[in-house]
């Protein structure tokens, strides 16, 4: 379910005040106080469940610059022309008018000592706990020859909104005959099968729309997440069209001159038409600045996600170095819910639950040609580890791969609510 027009008027106006500026916090203020940094699936999913479930004795406030939050998750089917962007946007108003303290602003920096958070607009936010889920950041020089200021040239899309509609623009743009250019992500990096996914989206598009067009991976990796189904798949449906490099065949000694739109692999330039840079990854920014990261990626405790740094703080999703999960949307989700229950646990004495966790990464090769990998984890004292999986076996009918994509569409309506309350 999504927010249509009647709805989003009809809450809109109640949500107004809560949207347009943080609460301001009296001294002796009688409630527990958690502040929540990033609205994506797990910052939106752990503020919704802590506010729903202490019914009212916690305050809660989450903390998204964006109105409009898109998500990364099945961008890649907007590429492909599966999806419009407008079916990737979710709004704020239904969990501000349920009771989340929404403010639009970025978060600029924690004071540990103080318990607050600083706001770009002016102001800070004080907390008893706080909740980080800013995503990921990209590592400056991880690709020789690109940096942030580059991404207009050759883009990166790997946050949802803009970087998405540009790449999809330019792959429209694309002369006949033309060459597709990706830079894949070393390990690791958030949603492991997403670059292959694109790369069977964007192969998708072109064989019908630029079907002399060619396809170029260059990949630091030896293997990646369902390697044998996206062969198999591009074998069966885009023949001839892609060539991937790996590890193994120079994928890794790569540079690009955004400029003369060039990729040098392994010493051979190649002239391009769209280049897709996916740089290395790190948590988002404000994890660093909060003093909770360990080199790139913020260790966490797989009981609760608190950070090992400090335990009034807790990393969720793709910033957090956890341990066997993936850096996937399913997967903050799930995180997400276990932190909420264990911070109205801290701060109501409420019960809490054991952590468990799952995961499921689906990706679409072809029209109804869907795959998936997944698995169900459980927290130990060193890390958050994988009891047992599943993964989509090469060779199967057409018949299952519709009902895995159909499986995956039904996923996508149920996180979205869990996420936005709607």
């Amino acid at each position: 379910m999504t927010i249509n027009r009647r709805l989003f008027i009809g809450t809109g106006a109640a949500a107004a005040a809560t949207l347009s500026a943080p609460r301001v916090f009296a001294a002796g203020h009688g409630k527990p106080r958690v502040v929540v940094v990033g609205g994506g699936a797990g910052g939106a999913t752990a503020a919704r469940y802590i506010a729903k479930d202490s019914k009212g004795e916690i305050d809660v406030t989450l903390i998204e610059p964006t109105r409009t939050y898109y998500t990364c998750f099945f961008s890649n089917l907007y590429l492909g022309g599966f999806k419009e962007m407008d079916d990737l946007g979710h709004t704020y108003g239904q969990m501000a008018a349920s009771g989340v303290n929404v403010v639009h602003d970025w978060a600029t920096g924690v004071d540990r000592d103080a318990k607050t958070v600083a706001l770009a607009g002016g102001g800070s936010l004080p907390y008893d706990k706080l909740i980080l889920s800013p995503g990921i950041d990209f590592i400056d020089g991880s690709v020789e020859g690109w940096d942030l200021s580059a991404q207009n040239a050759m883009p990166h899309a790997y946050k949802g909104g803009s970087q998405t509609e540009l790449l999809k623009a330019q792959l429209k743009s694309m002369p006949a005959g033309g060459t597709f250019a990706m830079v894949a992500p070393p390990n690791p990096y958030r949603c492991p099968p997403g670059p292959y996914e694109r790369v069977s989206m964007v192969a998708h598009y072109l064989n019908a729309n630029n079907p002399t067009a060619k396809i170029i991976v260059a990949d630091p990796k030896p293997k990646f997440s369902k390697m044998a189904l996206f062969q198999e798949g591009w074998g069966d449906h885009y023949d001839g069209m892609i060539d991937w490099i790996g590890e193994d065949f120079g994928g890794g000694n790569v540079s690009v001159d955004p400029t003369a739109m060039t990729v040098t692999v392994d010493g051979e330039e190649t002239k391009v038409d769209v280049c897709n840079v996916i740089p290395a990854m790190k948590a988002g920014r404000i994890a660093e600045l909060a003093g909770v990261t360990d080199g790139n990626w913020a260790p966490v405790n797989a009981a609760d996600m608190s950070s090992k740094a400090d335990g009034d703080i807790y990393v969720l999703g793709d910033a957090s170095q956890q341990g066997d999960m993936p850096k996937s949307g399913f997967s903050a989700n799930s995180q997400a819910k276990v932190c909420a229950n264990a911070v109205r646990g801290a701060l109501t004495g409420s019960k809490v639950f054991p952590a468990k966790f799952s995961n499921t990464c689906w990706s679409l090769i072809n029209t109804n040609d869907g795959v998936k990998v997944g698995a169900t984890y459980e927290a130990t004292e060193e890390k958050i580890a994988k009891v047992d999986g599943f993964i989509s076996a090469t060779g199967e009918s057409a018949e299952l791969r519709k009902a895995t994509y159909e499986e995956s569409e039904g996923w996508y309506a149920g996180i979205t609510a869990d996420m936005f309350g709607v």
